[in-house]
């Protein structure tokens, strides 16, 4: 059994917990949260949980041995992952795509000084689309790689967006910019920038006498979330946000389109289509902390992305079944 504990308990933590009932081999040990007596009630007492300052206590792990993190990416990820990286193997879904590079080497250390593998920005992009990435260039080394993400909700900039001084709630959605979409479907392969690819649209619940216009300036000026991006911001109540913005859908696709041989074109194309961003990515974590436990017993120690580890590793099934069923 590979025995998880959850770090953070709000939609992605959740998620997490339902993903481990799905998975025969996986038991919840402890959920580490800043709302230890809200998680408590919500959970009936049935699972041990901590307040997140205990991490810095020397408090046994040797009951868990994979850590997920499901805390935010733009500020938590890169705080508390160091302190998990010292205790536990861990698995998380760090997506600011820019500063992975200096992430991994900073946690690198960490884990290997620990004996720990850290797997890090497992999710549909950073994490699916990366391996997908990974193949296409390998399969086609003269292509273009394109991705485009949704139409659907991001976690991540909807956290950043609900970051910003007087907001009370937001939603980011993610928009494919059709047109560039057609044009490479086509077989094209133009050069084009972030913003000639996805736009965003972000609703937000402003807090009573909060400045308006300075929110919207904040969240269409934020660098490394907004800033690269034609952005709308509109204002709602919170009625609004509950009654038509309480779902996470997302999804997207990577489309590499490249030439062989006499100059034949061929075009690569993976989709994603997620009805809850947030359950899929869950699923997506408990899978990469199979990979975690076992990488640990076959005496490895660092940090890694998915493309960094054999994929029979996620399955539960043996290499004889895996080649049995899905070859």
């Amino acid at each position: 059994m590979v025995r998880i504990t959850i770090v953070g308990f709000g939609q992605l933590g959740r998620g997490v917990l339902e993903a481990i009932k799905r998975n025969d081999d996986m038991e919840l040990s402890s959920i580490i949260t800043r709302r230890p007596e809200d998680v408590r009630k919500e959970l009936d007492g049935s699972v041990a949980v901590y307040h997140l300052d205990q991490l810095k206590k020397s408090f046994s792990t040797k009951k868990s041995e994979v850590a997920i993190l499901c805390v935010g990416s733009k500020d938590d990820v890169a705080k508390i992952g160091p302190q998990v990286a010292a205790k536990y193997n861990t698995v998380c879904s760090f997506d600011i795509h820019e500063e992975i590079e200096e992430y991994s080497l900073r946690i690198r250390p960490i884990a290997e000084e620990n004996g720990k593998v850290y797997m890090l920005s497992n999710g549909f992009d950073p994490g699916f689309f990366s391996l997908i990435r990974f193949i296409g260039d390998a399969v086609l080394p003269e292509s273009k790689i394109y991705t485009f993400y949704g139409p659907g909700v991001s976690q991540g900039h909807s956290n950043a967006a609900r970051s910003v001084s007087g907001v009370k709630d937001a939603k980011s959605y993610t928009m494919p910019v059709q047109e560039s979409v057609d044009r490479i479907r086509r077989g094209e392969m133009p050069t084009l920038s972030k913003r000639q690819m996805i736009w965003r649209k972000v609703f937000v619940v402003p807090k009573k006498g909060a400045d308006t216009d300075k929110i919207r300036s904040d969240i269409v000026g934020m660098p490394l979330q907004f800033d690269q991006y034609y952005t709308e911001v509109h204002f709602i109540s919170q009625a609004e946000m509950e009654e038509e913005h309480h779902a996470s859908p997302h999804g997207g696709f990577v489309i590499i389109v490249g030439v062989t041989g006499n100059g034949n074109k061929q075009i690569m194309e993976y989709s994603l289509n997620l009805e809850s961003n947030p359950e899929f990515t869950s699923s997506v974590l408990v899978a990469f902390a199979r990979a975690a436990f076992k990488m640990s017993l076959f005496g490895h120690s660092g940090a890694f992305v998915a493309g960094q580890t054999p994929l029979f590793n996620i399955s539960p099934l043996s290499p004889r079944e895996l080649l049995r069923y899905f070859m």
